[in-house]
């Protein structure tokens, strides 16, 4: 793993890939038809194409917290859960790679989950040697949107394979849990975008200083291939709300030149966007080494 980092104002920013899987192509990219998304993205003899689970940390230099976005999928899982997604923890993982800058688990004083599905919060615990659940950040306030602690601790039968009991539970019974509303600021210059198109109650941080902007884009746009409007998961619950909450960040994106910090791009790590035609598209591809205070 190569580092990546930078310095946007009072943050300092981290790059932490916390491995990598699969999901099937055509789920990721919902009525799209293959023969169009094929084109951008490889996809294996199962119709799977390889995702990351990129994870941002944030040390911040006004409140000394060191907050973590989301934490990958963690190990809780049979052979047979790992060979269905392709877990891969010989490129990265999330240990390792807080490491590799100089922090521990202990370290970490917040945990930001953009939404609880999986491949977002089940790095929160592990199983010991014992068998038993152990957090993994036993210092860290958990904070999860209060619709989204709804949906996940009781979801719908389409998304109740998303939401493991393993990984809610101990974050729903958690001590330091903090259950945020919408939009909620958590310090200056660093706040959560609402969305609720993927599911009920997402929450994409926000990272503002010295006229930069850097976006955790999460399940919004999971990766730059998703950036046309109708490039839209099959994962996505109410897609047509995702329509209209990519629409709307993506011209915010274009006029004020965030940076989008892409979770689950196996290739791109951050873009900024433009729009040409009408039609929104890379304009740079980046890591965070790129971006300069």
């Amino acid at each position: 793993m190569k580092k990546s980092h930078t310095s946007v104002g009072p943050f300092n920013l981290y790059s932490i890939e916390a491995g990598r899987f699969r999901l099937d192509g055509g789920a990721m990219f919902g009525v799209v038809p293959k023969t169009l998304w094929s084109r951008y993205i490889d996809v294996d003899d199962k119709n799977r194409i390889h995702m990351a689970m990129r994870c941002l940390l944030i040390e911040s230099k006004n409140t000394d917290k060191l907050y973590l976005i989301d934490n990958g999928s963690g190990t809780k899982f049979d052979e047979k859960f790992e060979q269905i997604y392709q877990l891969d923890y010989e490129h990265s993982d999330l240990l390792s790679s807080l490491e590799q800058y100089g922090f521990t688990p202990e370290d970490i004083t917040d945990i930001i989950f953009s939404h609880l599905h999986f491949d977002h919060c089940g790095g929160t615990t592990y199983y010991d040697d014992n068998g038993d659940l152990q957090h993994t950040f036993p210092n860290a306030i958990y904070h999860v949107t209060k619709k989204q602690l709804e949906t996940a601790t009781d979801p719908n039968a389409r998304e109740k394979a998303s939401f493991l009991s393993d990984n809610i539970n101990p974050i729903k019974n958690w001590d330091k849990l903090n259950v945020v509303e919408a939009h909620h600021q958590y310090e200056n210059g660093l706040e959560a975008l609402p969305v609720n198109g993927h599911t009920l109650g997402q929450q994409l941080p926000k990272i503002s200083a010295n006229q930069k902007t850097v976006i955790f884009a999460a399940d919004l746009i999971p990766t730059h291939v998703h950036l046309p409007l109708p490039w839209v998961m099959g994962y996505d619950m109410y897609p047509v709300t995702t329509l209209e909450e990519k629409q709307r960040y993506l011209d915010q994106a274009v006029e004020d030149n965030w940076y989008l910090f892409l979770e689950h791009d196996a290739d791109q790590e951050v873009v900024t966007v433009k729009k040409e035609n009408g039609k929104y598209a890379v304009d740079e591809k980046l890591k965070l080494n790129d971006i300069s205070n």
